[in-house]
């Protein structure tokens, strides 16, 4: 098979899944993973993709948010597996906050009783917790991004700005040791970067699909963050890498 032809492939199916796993790529095309590499840098300079940790992205999804039911549904079992996790951290009582997001979502719902203060800017979070009765549960107001049913601006910063929570359980769109935590939107950003401030404990709940994606909006280096839960899909490098970044990194 010629170069141009392989580019070719690969390119349609950076359209078709949305990914270009360098591994699994030269396997398929019986290349070696150099040579995957090499037209993938190629497909970049012509401004088809974005390299990332392991393979590539298109560059037009770069900054593409996908909703709340469909996001829900991508690695579904790595989010479950993750949340498990991070119950391990959450303590018998206290103050927690709940960050918007699927894998956050999870893990409000396997919430064991306890005496909790739960503050959050999702709606889905705080429509599990609405009717516990061991759960004293706030809602940061402001601005509802459609997108991920999270409030957002001045409302919800300004509340942060006077909180101090004992854990802080977080999400992002990406994740990597040189850019740490980001997200596509700003607006969203700046919530997310008052948590992080009003937290004494923060722990980013991300699985591996989403390590080497860094988006418009950073919130937080890695090194803020005391622990990261992720899943076993996670390359031993990148977590030997994020863990001299700063963090402990667990893997569910």
């Amino acid at each position: 098979m010629y170069g141009a032809e392989r580019r070719q492939l690969l390119t349609q199916r950076l359209r078709q899944e949305g990914r270009i796993d360098v591994a699994t790529a030269s396997e398929e095309l019986d290349v070696a993973p150099e040579t995957i590499r090499r037209d993938l840098g190629a497909l970049e300079r012509q401004g088809f993709v974005r390299r990332v940790y392991g393979g590539a992205i298109p560059l037009e999804r770069l900054d593409f948010e996908p909703e709340v039911a469909q996001r829900d549904t991508t690695a579904s079992a790595e989010k479950d597996r993750i949340a498990r996790a991070a119950l391990e951290r959450v303590p018998e009582r206290g103050t927690l906050l709940l960050d918007a997001g699927t894998t956050t979502a999870r893990l409000a719902g396997m919430l064991p009783a306890g005496e909790f203060t739960v503050v959050t800017n999702s709606l889905p979070v705080a429509n599990q917790l609405a009717h516990r009765g061991n759960c004293d549960l706030h809602l940061l107001g402001g601005r509802v991004r459609a997108t991920t049913l999270a409030s957002v601006e001045s409302w919800a910063r300004d509340v942060l700005a006077g909180l101090t929570l004992d854990f802080g359980f977080l999400g992002a769109n990406g994740f990597s040791a040189d850019r740490g935590c980001t997200t596509p939107d700003s607006a969203e950003g700046a919530v997310k970067a008052a948590m992080v401030r009003a937290c004494r404990q923060r722990v980013l709940l991300a699985d591996h699909t989403k390590y080497g994606h860094d988006h418009f909006s950073r919130f937080a280096s890695i090194s803020e963050l005391d622990v990261l839960v992720t899943d076993s899909g996670l390359d031993p490098d990148a977590a030997e890498e994020l863990r001299a970044a700063g963090t402990d990194v667990v893997l569910a």
